[in-house]
């Protein structure tokens, strides 16, 4: 058939008849009336004409059902389709036809050639339509849902990809781009909270990091039959924070000797077995407000951590104090300990009594000496988080007390002693040193500062760095540093211990390029565990918010910036933006109520009261 003036055809989709004709062109009009010029080619002729007006085009009475039944399986013509369906071939009854040829379900093809599809075959295509409309309406469900801040156990496939994302896993999510929202992990943790899929005790942020959230279970070697100086005569001290589980120093007093004991975990984890590997790609402990996941196995901290047994194995290091805050390294032997456990809060009820006494006189002078050298204290708020297995959080404020003092002291001269010993014997270690702040004119001496001058002195430090070249750290005042005294807890801690025992048993220590490797190995996912630790308190701090709405406090201005103020809030360890006209002065105190909290970005509003 021939195109003519008045035939019926079809263009993307839609019916027109022909109104001018060329070789090269031709004008159709719709039913609206409206006109377009198209190559013949870009037209399918449904009737030759003459046609109505498309918009006049009737259905015609017919039995289509009957004709697909006879045509079944078999290919025909839209002209015979049509005079067998409704017993004419007019152009309203092509129309109509070829309106049951493209909705597909009994027929398909062109003009041409119309396709009958089989039984069988209209039986998948409608099966398959059916199974589309119940999941179109099963989505249509869920999205009333959402819209309600609801959920049901069926939605779970369509927030499978939410929560991946949410977790870091994915990079997006079908069913966010359908709801519109953005492929981020903060949008995907926003709607789980919306509908209450997610709690607020649903801490993603180790996830996110990849950081492994399993307690390690590795084989361990059993503890070395080696000889071991009995110190159990001593009255060796395990000061720590209360609820403290995995102790590993402790200090003691023998006359004028200072004796600072660490766990003696190398004595069981040798460099390259299972549970040295296991430790070196953890890196470091992971203290979460929720729990504590090791980085080695509870066998270690239950036969190695001190008191936890009536007698401890330790590294022993014994030192002579000088009273110009200096010392001399007297020995470092393999020990056996009674070790007393206490908290740094009972210890400060009894600093003018001995141990303490004597004790905290030692860890003054090492602190005036420190000062003396360029060390820098900053002194601003910290808490302690604990989330309960209910999601109830509770913030302790850690008061800045001489007991902690007295310990960390005692920490830090054993941690310089190692660095000098192996400075001296050429024992390759894990250093730890720190860079000048960025401002270095700025004071180092922060004796009475105010918490402004504290915050801008921290904003200047500089990350401290392991690195094998012995190095100043210039925040400790140190001109060499190792840290030593947390084998339980840091991978590189437990690697000094295996230098120091190695050295001690005549042995080749590790060489300075496995040394390296291993603070490579390390040094990332120590960095991933830090950042999830801080991200994990305020994730649970902005829950302890939500869970006490009335919550009031006090801030301190800490910093003026243009139109806001940076307010640092002591009992929550938490800084906040406080706009302003004008500028409020720095270390001046306002009074704060909670005004919003957006859990997923980790942020919070306060208004001053």
């Amino acid at each position: 058939m021939t195109l003519k003036l008045e035939s019926l055809v079809l263009y993307k989709s839609r019916p027109a008849i022909v109104r001018q004709l060329t070789d090269k062109k031709l004008t159709i009009e719709f039913a609206d009336e409206s006109r377009t010029s198209v190559r013949p080619k870009d037209v399918t002729l449904l009737h030759p004409g003459p046609s109505p007006h498309p918009r006049q085009l009737k259905i015609p009475i017919g039995d289509p059902q009957t004709a697909w039944e006879l045509l079944a399986g078999s290919e025909t013509t839209l002209a015979e389709l049509s005079a067998l369906a409704f017993g004419e071939y007019t152009p309203a009854a092509a129309w109509t036809t070829w309106q049951l040829v493209t909705e597909g379900t009994y027929f398909d093809g062109t003009p041409e050639a119309v396709i009958a599809h089989s039984p069988g075959k209209v039986e998948e295509i409608v099966a398959a339509r059916e199974l589309k409309a119940a999941e179109e309406r099963e989505w249509s469900d869920f999205v009333a849902r959402v819209a309600k801040g609801s959920y049901a156990l069926d939605d779970e496939r369509y927030l499978v990809d939410v929560i991946a994302l949410a977790l870091g896993r994915v990079d997006s999510s079908r069913t966010l781009r359908q709801f519109g929202r953005p492929q981020t992990p903060e949008a995907a943790h926003q709607l789980l909270l919306e509908i209450g899929r997610w709690l607020p005790a649903d801490n993603p942020y180790p996830a996110r990091a990849g950081i492994i959230t399993g307690q390690p279970n590795v084989a361990v070697d059993p503890l070395v039959d080696e000889p071991r100086r009995d110190l159990t005569h001593l009255r060796a001290l395990a000061i720590d924070d209360e609820g403290s589980n995995d102790p590993d120093d402790a200090v003691s007093l023998d006359g004028e000797r200072l004796w600072v004991h660490v766990a003696d975990v190398a004595a069981m984890v040798r460099a390259d077995s299972p549970a040295d590997e296991e430790a070196r790609g953890r890196a470091a402990n992971l203290y979460l407000p929720e729990g504590i996941v090791r980085m080695l196995p509870d066998e270690l901290t239950d036969k190695l951590a001190l008191g936890l047994q009536p007698l401890s194995p330790a590294l022993s290091f014994a030192l002579a104090p000088h009273a110009d805050g200096d010392f001399t390294l007297l020995e470092i032997v393999p020990s056996w300990v009674r070790v007393e456990r206490t908290t740094y809060e009972a210890v400060e009820t009894q600093l003018q009594t001995s141990p303490y006494r004597e004790l905290l006189a030692i860890a003054d002078s090492r602190r005036a000496r420190r000062l003396a050298g360029g060390a820098v204290e900053i002194e601003l708020p910290e808490v302690k988080i604990k989330a309960a297995v209910d999601g109830t959080v509770s913030i302790k404020s850690l008061p800045p007390l001489r007991s902690r003092t007295l310990v960390r002291e005692a920490m830090l001269v054993v941690g310089e002693a190692t660095g000098r010993l192996a400075q001296a014997h050429d024992i390759p270690m894990a250093y730890t040193a720190q860079d000048a702040p960025f401002d270095s004119n700025s004071p180092a001496d922060l004796t009475n500062a105010s918490p402004s001058v504290m915050w801008a002195k921290r904003r200047q430090m500089q990350r401290s760095r392991p690195t094998t070249t012995p190095g100043r750290h210039t925040g400790l005042g140190l001109d060499i540093y190792v840290q030593v005294t947390s084998p339980l807890r840091r991978y590189l801690d437990l690697l000094a211990h295996q230098q120091l025992r190695a050295y001690l048993r005549g042995e080749p220590p590790l060489d300075k390029a496995a040394v390296t490797l291993r603070i490579g190995l390390t040094d990332a996912v120590a960095g991933a565990v830090r950042a999830t630790e801080r991200l994990s308190n305020q994730h649970w701090t902005l829950a302890y918010l939500m869970q006490h709405s009335d919550w009031q406090g006090e801030g301190v201005v800490v910093e003026n910036k243009p139109g806001r103020d940076i307010v640092l809030i002591p009992d929550l360890a938490w800084e906040t933006e406080i706009y302003h006209r004008p500028a409020r002065p720095l270390d001046s105190t306002i009074t704060l109520a909670v005004e919003s909290i957006d859990l997923a970005h980790r942020t919070a509003r306060f208004k001053v009261l």
